[in-house]
């Protein structure tokens, strides 16, 4: 069974959401029921109600994310999943450092979508962020590149020990 974990600080944002995104990219097709779709995040306590923004954000989009609730990354959790995509250059440096035995299958988001590294940023936590609409990015690149994400984690899962 493929599965895909994001992550990003906090998870209560940009995780939750790519997440969810991911999932109703897969709602109508064949053998969606076998795909597990996870969240997490670098810097969180675990059982943190997600933002309300992030459910007003979601909803944009068709999305339910009320019940959410944030966890920390554990090395259980990436052992468990074939594709970890981060966020941030610095979550994928700091999987990578803490957990060397699961480094191979941490990537950025966008280094799998569009092949160039880039964060993509929390609006939550930098001031000056909120004129962009990152919501729409995330969506965005999902929904572009959910094919590349499914392939690496379906080839991951192929060469996978689990």
């Amino acid at each position: 069974m493929p599965s895909v974990l994001f992550v990003c600080t906090a998870n209560l944002y940009r995780s939750p959401l790519a997440a969810a995104f991911l999932r109703d990219t897969l709602k109508d097709a064949l053998g969606a029921n076998e795909w597990v779709i996870d969240s997490a995040g670098t810097w969180t306590r675990s059982g943190a109600r997600i933002h309300s923004q992030t459910v007003e954000d979601a909803r944009r989009f068709g999305m339910d994310v009320s019940t959410h609730k944030s966890k920390q990354v554990t090395a259980d959790m990436l052992s468990r999943n074939d594709l970890i995509l981060v966020m941030e250059t610095g979550h994928k440096e700091a999987l990578q450092i803490e957990f060397p035995d699961q480094s191979k299958k941490v990537y950025l988001l966008s280094e799998v979508v569009d092949g160039r590294y880039y964060d993509i940023p929390d609006p939550l936590s930098i001031q000056g962020i909120h004129d962009r609409d990152i919501v729409k990015e995330l969506h965005e690149i999902i929904t572009r590149g959910n094919k590349k994400i499914f392939a690496l984690a379906k080839k991951n899962s192929n060469n996978s020990t689990k």
